[in-house]
């Protein structure tokens, strides 16, 4: 089965850290949306598997919508593809649009799953990050969502803020869990290039942590959130058991999605396509094949691809299954890669199956480096 992602790539605000794209034109929303149905309408057999699992609305800002206007896209896709089956029906949304009017609609359509961009409990550090909530506006907003009726919230977090761990982080983590929410991602911040936090680090107005904060401020999120009974399932993603997001599972068990909206990228076992990301070029392009560019997977690219993405959960990948799908000599090649890890406690194997133990999951992009098959 295949999930279908939305991609709303507009805000209010941009946040100093994001690199993903978005536009602060939010009076562009409405004409986006439309363009996303034409999209919709012409994309679908980008898809061998019609069959969808899973919706999700991110961003950007889906809370920026009306919930009508999300569940409209929704009912589209559902004269076009196969919905029955869907599961799980995501939508990301700000603690600062979550008002009970905006939350009472939104209930009223499909979505049973609610992504709230909290960040951080800690208002000087949602200030560093130019968040527009407060700390006590994200405590409400998910008290808000329970009492209209969503059992299944994930909330975000971000550690690695230089000045802002220690009671800072120790408070955040306290605050989430009090929550009672069912999901926490937590994400170490990555300061990229084009965006507030980077331009400042190039002037020497910011700095990243080092390597032993770095690795302090991970073990503390990881033994505090197990240790309330989250299983810590991917790099950045606990769950309560029976609540994994199933949407991004899909991402790291190979399956196929279709993406629409601006910039959102789509995957189909073989290959891998992308829509413009400029408003102008998607809006004069929309339901043609005028606004992707495509790349096709060799095999080298799909077993790197494999490894990356399996070797993300707390599950890793199947050596006979790399036997099967990518050959014996690979299969041994990388069995022999991964013993100078397994000595140092890196990567474990365990029941035919070659993993990152979760409290190492803070070096994963180093280790699935060194394992990548190589281009001659």
């Amino acid at each position: 089965m295949a999930g279908l992602y939305f991609h709303i790539p507009f805000c209010r605000r941009i946040c100093a850290y994001c690199d993903f794209f978005k536009s602060a034109e939010v009076g562009r929303v409405d004409s986006v949306l439309d363009a996303m149905g034409r999209e919709l309408d012409g994309a679908v057999d980008w898809l061998a598997d019609r069959r969808i699992r899973t919706v999700y609305f991110g961003g950007g800002t889906p809370s920026l919508c009306d919930p009508a206007r999300l569940q409209g896209l929704a009912d589209r896709a559902a004269t076009l593809l196969d919905c029955s089956g869907v599961e799980e029906f995501t939508v990301e949304a700000n603690p600062d649009d979550m008002t009970e009017e905006w939350l009472e609609a939104l209930a009223r359509t499909g979505a049973n799953r609610l992504s709230v961009g909290v960040q951080s409990f800690d208002d000087d550090e949602l200030r560093l990050m130019n968040r527009r909530h407060t700390g006590a506006q994200a405590v409400e907003a998910v008290r808000r969502a329970q009492a209209a009726g969503f059992a299944n919230l994930t909330i975000d977090l971000i550690f690695g803020v230089p000045g802002f761990g220690g009671k800072v982080l120790q408070r955040n983590l306290e605050q989430a869990l009090a929550l009672g929410v069912q999901h926490i991602s937590a994400y170490h911040l990555t300061v990229e290039k084009n965006t507030a936090f980077g331009r400042r680090l190039e002037r020497g107005r910011f700095s990243e942590v080092d390597e032993q904060v770095s690795e302090r401020e991970y073990l503390e999120v990881h033994r505090t959130l197990t240790g309330a009974g989250f299983e810590h399932y991917e790099v950045s993603n606990y769950a309560l058991p029976g609540c994994r997001a199933r949407h991004n599972a899909a991402y790291w068990s190979g399956d196929e999605y279709l993406g629409i909206g601006p910039a959102a990228h789509s995957f189909n076992g073989k290959s891998r396509r992308w829509a413009a990301a400029s408003i102008d070029g998607y809006l004069a392009g929309a339901g043609t094949e005028a606004i992707y560019e495509q790349e096709r997977l060799t095999e080298r690219d799909r077993y790197n691809e494999y490894l990356m993405t399996r070797l993300r959960t707390a599950e890793g990948l199947e050596l006979a299954t790399v036997e099967t799908c990518f050959g014996k000599e690979r299969a041994e090649r990388l069995l022999r890669q991964a013993e100078p890890f397994m000595r140092v406690g890196e990567l474990c194997l365990a029941a035919g199956r070659l993993a990152i133990p979760a409290e190492k999951f803070l070096v994963s992009d180093a280790v699935i480096g060194a394992l990548f098959e190589a281009d001659d």
